[in-house]
């Protein structure tokens, strides 16, 4: 007995353990990518939408989201002191 929501006949089954594509990552490639402009540009907007970024990758299964998070809150805490060391000499 098949259920709806069997492939049919002949198609590949994929196992429930399958590690995720590169295009199944994306939410913790952009967490990265605002981890990035945190260091250079408004670390508050960018490294706070990388962890967030990050977080919700996490929870969605992406095994790169808690690092993504990591990385933005790294990075938006030193663009902050960076701002405030170039701004004060």
């Amino acid at each position: 007995m098949t259920s709806p929501h069997d492939p049919p006949d002949g198609a590949p089954r994929t196992p429930p353990d399958a590690r995720p594509r590169a295009g199944d990552q994306m939410l913790s490639i952009i967490g990265f990518a605002c981890a990035a402009m945190a260091l250079l540009f408004i670390p508050i907007l960018f490294g706070l939408a990388g962890v967030v970024l990050g977080i919700v990758g996490h929870t969605r299964g992406e095994p790169l989201g808690r690092w993504a998070a990591t990385a933005a809150g790294a990075a938006m805490l030193i663009g902050t002191l960076l701002g405030i060391i170039l701004t004060t000499t």
